[in-house]
């Protein structure tokens, strides 16, 4: 009785342990998928930003020529 109870025991503590390290895999790659969007919405930005500068310098070479 001992020997099936200490057993039943072992095998509920493995279920809750693998039942956390499956939770704590589905955080992680959900994390992972936040990061990867996080670095396509930073590479937007800087290509969004580029685009501004490089139209802002061009309007001042722009206006710089007008003067003349």
């Amino acid at each position: 009785m001992k020997i099936l109870l200490t057993a039943l025991s072992i095998a509920l503590l493995a279920a809750c342990g693998i039942e956390t390290a499956t939770t704590a895999a589905t955080v992680a790659e959900m994390k992972r998928r936040e990061m990867e969007q996080a670095k396509k919405n930073l590479e937007q930005a800087k290509q969004k930003i580029e685009a501004t500068t490089q139209l802002m310098q061009e309007r001042a070479a722009d206006a710089d020529k007008s003067k003349e």
